[in-house]
Order: structure tokens, then C-alpha cells, then sequence
């Protein structure tokens, strides 16, 4: 099992952090993704597609807990197994948000889990510092 861990401090509050994660149809505006489709449901449940350049994922959001924790899993798009993503959300001593994404999976393929781990910490990375760029810009 890979484990990817993320952190990122945004001066904006949790709650306002919480907003911008939570929008799904925002994320194209400001995430490092070129288009996402919300195909059904909400909050707990929602499936939606994430398109990234040549690459398209579906993931179903697994959990939902206002302003503190929003849970993924990737159900197709990526040679990975049983993956899961929690965007963990704390209020900061004094003001702000700590932001710890964090993700573990399986690859399909023996042998390339290192290269996956890679590609998926750069996303979360970039998605992490889009997130409190974006809410610290909105507070």
C-alpha cells in the first residue's frame, strides 16, 4: 500500500476552505483540472469525472463531514487499486487552515507504484496549494 501525505496552511478560515473544497463545479476555475462533470448524486455519494490534460478519472465521494473532512475514492481512470483520498481540514492556533490531504492505494501493475506515487503527490500538491490560494483569495 502507497500513502501520499499533503500538507498546505491557507490564512483563510476552515469554514471558508471548506466552501471552495465542497463546490465541485468550481474546481476547473482554480484546480490544477480542465473540466469536471458532476455525473450524479451529492455530497456523499456525488460521482463526478475529473478530465486533466489526456487524463480522466471518475471518483465517488466517500466522505462528507462539514467543515472538517471530504473523502474520495477513484473508481476508474488510473491503474490503481483500492484508493482512497481524505481532505482533512484544522484550525490553525491563532487564524488560518491546515490542510492535510492524504491518499493511499494499491497499484494494479507490480512494479510501478513508485511512478504512480510520483504523479498522483504532484497532483495533490498542486491541488492542495490551489485549494488555500484559492480561499485565502476569497476571504
Amino acid at each position: 500500500m502507497h500513502q501520499i501525505d499533503v500538507r498546505a496552511r491557507a490564512r483563510a478560515s476552515r469554514e471558508r476552505v471548506w466552501s471552495v473544497l465542497a463546490d465541485t463545479e468550481s474546481w476547473a476555475d482554480w484546480a490544477p483540472f480542465d473540466e469536471i462533470v458532476v455525473e450524479e448524486g451529492h455530497e456523499i455519494g456525488e460521482v463526478r469525472r475529473v478530465r486533466s490534460g489526456p487524463i480522466t478519472t471518475r471518483e465517488r465521494v466517500v466522505g462528507f463531514d462539514p467543515p472538517c473532512r471530504y473523502a474520495y475514492e477513484i473508481v476508474s481512470g488510473l491503474p490503481v487499486r483500492n484508493y482512497v483520498a481524505e481532505v482533512l481540514l484544522s484550525r490553525c492556533a491563532g487564524n488560518g487552515t491546515e490542510v492535510l490531504w492524504q491518499a493511499r492505494f494499491q497499484a494494479r501493475v507490480p512494479g510501478t507504484g513508485w511512478a504512480l506515487k510520483r504523479l498522483l503527490e504532484r497532483a495533490i500538491r498542486q491541488g492542495a496549494d490551489a485549494l488555500v490560494q484559492r480561499a485565502d483569495q476569497l476571504a
